[in-house]
């Protein structure tokens, strides 16, 4: 058996092998390779909870589990890649007995380190391993900039490396692309893209052209594209999520819907595809369907770092509705596990007041849930009050009124939160379904989206009749006045179009970015929950820490 030329004591491995024979021949492999720790589990779920918390310099895991027909390896590292839990470090090798050229094919361009094929022999789990750490040493400069969160120059490093062709070239340019696109270079990342399919056609590749045009705005041209590449390739389960999202971002709720639950199909027991499926099936207003998906994500997820806490309250909501008054304290006993791990979580808290003010609600405590609701009300123009934010306090306020307990305030704060976040027809119509249950104010929230629309196609409009300056300032006055992102940016756009004919530029220039700075943290496209890594990428983890928001879930 060949010997690593390096010393491997110090390293530490997993096993993830429903079968104890196959499992206890690698593990003594592992060990007869020199590595000093190797643990070993039988089921997918445990693995999860151990690489979710432990990082592991190798994982060899199975690809298919007898016990366990809805999961498979696949779906753990598709799970762990989108949500950023595996460093790069870390060498995955699945273990499988189909030797088919599809899947080998794309495991070898993929981010997973290579497929084992039984039978093996420990010379070839060598080769792979060997074969895994020399990609991982070649590309480690790029890898160390990425930790520094030197992100341009990481790029610029997979640029050198695509161009050349040097070693492991199809490697860096997907890193590059997916640094391109994280830095905001979405131009670039599907130049990127559109090289590495011309190269090699490879599915991941024209994803990743989707995904830089939906990120740059262009939905439409990036459905076509995700169109086509899931009638070349009706199983990549990747390219139904993003065409999902494109089609959320388009308005097209139904079709997100019907492609976010043919992800799920593929994969059920994928958290982050589950947990999608249930807050689209939730806004798209089929409450008891929505509540069984949300119910199982919060059973198979709730321990899970991929598990959002959007979703348990959008099954409080459900529950509220259905009159499950044991379902809904079992939303807020979950929820006081989430606080008591990760105290003075800003989200957090904030999601966890609407889930109490529910059941204060269905308690009869109506004075105490009036005085939460009005606190509520007290933040709507924060600056870290976001759309999620907004949809939840105009679900509680609409819940209120139908329980015909209506504050004096609520119509003013109703049309405080859709003249903030109706910046599109898409978030606009989020925001009306969260008011389902009281139609006067998914009335007044469509009637304030018409009516930010034809605000900014006035401003506009002065820019064209030759007044670009009074244009600018017309719609930073209505910036400052309705915090709306589409007439912030609208603001911009003018000033970059019109930059040359506008006195005061500068001027002008500095009160749209300080109003950027303050009010558009967040991104104003519509999202459901808490975005983390999207569907079809590679991932970009950073070190433990680096790099983390405000308001974010701590590890």
């Amino acid at each position: 058996m060949a010997e690593f030329e390096d010393d491997l004591s110090a390293s530490t491995a997993m096993v993830i092998d429903g079968n104890p024979t196959s499992r206890a021949i690698l593990v003594g492999q592992l060990r007869d390779f020199g590595i000093g720790s190797v643990v070993q589990c039988s089921r997918l779920a445990d693995a999860r909870r151990q690489l979710e918390y432990r990082a592991f310099d190798v994982v060899l895991c199975e690809l298919h589990f007898e016990n366990d027909r809805v999961s498979s390896g696949q779906v753990l590292l598709d799970d762990l890649r989108r949500n950023q839990l595996l460093p790069f470090s870390t060498v995955f090798i699945m273990v499988t007995g189909e030797a088919t050229y599809a899947k080998v094919a794309e495991a070898a361009e993929s981010a997973l380190d290579g497929y084992l094929l039984k039978p093996h022999s420990s010379g070839q789990l060598g080769d792979r391993l060997r074969a895994a750490r020399l990609r991982k040493i070649s590309l480690q400069e790029i890898f160390t900039a990425i930790e520094a969160e030197e992100f341009e120059r990481a790029a610029d490093l997979c640029l050198q490396r695509f161009e050349s062709r040097g070693l492991f070239w199809l490697y860096a340019a997907r890193v590059g692309a997916e640094l391109m696109l994280r830095t905001g270079k979405y131009a670039q990342a599907q130049t990127l893209y559109e090289a590495v399919a011309q190269a090699k056609t490879l599915p991941w590749a024209k994803l990743g052209v989707a995904r830089s045009m939906l990120d740059a705005g262009q939905a439409t041209a990036a459905s076509s594209t995700l169109e086509n590449l899931i009638s070349e390739d009706p199983s990549y389960v990747d390219a139904y999520e993003v065409l999902g999202r494109a089609q959320f971002e388009l308005g097209r709720f139904d079709r997100a819907l019907a492609n976010y639950k043919m992800a799920c199909d593929l994969t059920p027991a994928s958290i982050s595809r589950l947990q999608n499926l249930g807050l689209m099936t939730y806004y798209s207003g089929d409450r008891i369907e929505a509540e069984k998906i949300l119910d199982k994500t919060v059973r198979l997820g709730l321990d899970s770092k991929m598990f959002d806490c959007q979703s348990l309250v959008l099954l409080a909501f459900a529950r509220f509705e259905s009159g499950d008054r044991k379902g809904l304290q079992r939303c807020c006993d979950d929820f006081a596990r989430v606080l008591d791990k990760s105290p003075g979580v800003r989200r957090l808290q904030r999601l966890s007041a609407v889930v109490d003010a529910l059941s204060l609600m269905q308690a009869h405590q109506l004075a105490k849930t009036l005085d939460l609701v009005r606190a509520m009300c007290k933040t709507v123009k924060d600056p870290d009050f976001d759309f999620e934010a907004a949809s939840n306090l105009v679900s509680l306020v609409a819940q209120l009124a139908h329980k015909a307990l209506q504050l004096d305030e609520v119509d003013s704060v109703i049309d405080v939160l859709a003249m903030r976040f109706c910046a599109s027809r898409a978030l606009s119509e989020l925001l009306a379904g969260a008011a389902q249950v009281h139609e006067p104010y998914a009335e007044l929230i469509r009637a304030a989206h018409v009516k930010v629309m034809k605000l900014a196609e006035q401003a506009v409009g002065l820019s064209m009749k030759g007044d670009p300056t009074g244009a600018v300032q017309s719609l930073i006055d209505l910036g400052e006045s309705t915090l709306n992102s589409k007439l912030i940016e609208t603001a911009q756009a003018v000033l970059q179009r019109h930059g040359s004919k506008i006195a005061g530029v500068q001027a002008l220039q500095a009160a749209v970015q300080d109003l950027r700075r303050r009010f558009l943290k967040t991104n104003p496209r519509p999202a459901l929950g808490e975005q983390k890594r999207q569907a079809g990428g590679l991932l970009l983890r950073v070190a433990a820490g680096a790099g983390a928001k405000a308001g974010d879930t701590p590890a």
